[in-house]
């Protein structure tokens, strides 16, 4: 299968993205990218607790965006960007400690739109939550 990046998957340049970010806040790292997923990791602490010391729903949403957004915008070619349309998630587990890990694979990459899954699982690579995403795909400013 060939890869569907059109731009650099380097992870240090992925990364140095998040300084100063709602990502950088939470922890948020991207640690792996295939020919047709990316993954990151995010830990479960005070950071992305919920009152009661559960990961919060949020933070696995912010998770998921972050994901399906990094991913979109590495498929789309240069001066093109992206921008959420509409996310939802379903928290299948709770987790209080460790970290969680995202995988967003695309369901549909349109010239307009994209669908992405994003799946979180926690360290036994049990589901935490499944996500999908939609992006709109804009065309560069004239």
């Amino acid at each position: 299968m060939a890869a569907i990046w059109k731009k650099s998957v380097n992870l240090d340049d992925i990364n140095a993205n998040r300084k100063d970010t709602l990502v950088e806040h939470l922890g948020i790292e991207v640690v792996e990218v295939g020919d047709d997923y990316i993954k990151a990791s995010m830990p479960v602490d005070k950071r992305t607790h919920q009152p009661m010391g559960l990961l919060h729903g949020g933070a696995s949403i912010a998770l998921a965006e972050t994901m399906g957004s990094i991913a979109a915008y590495l498929t789309v070619d240069d001066g093109y960007s992206c921008v959420g349309l509409e996310i939802n998630g379903n928290h299948i587990r709770s987790v209080t400690e460790g970290f969680v890990y995202a995988t967003a694979r695309p369901v549909h990459l349109g010239r307009s739109t994209q669908v992405w899954d994003i799946r979180i699982q926690d360290e036994q690579d049990r589901n935490v939550c499944i996500s999908r995403l939609t992006m709109a795909i804009l065309s560069p400013r004239k």
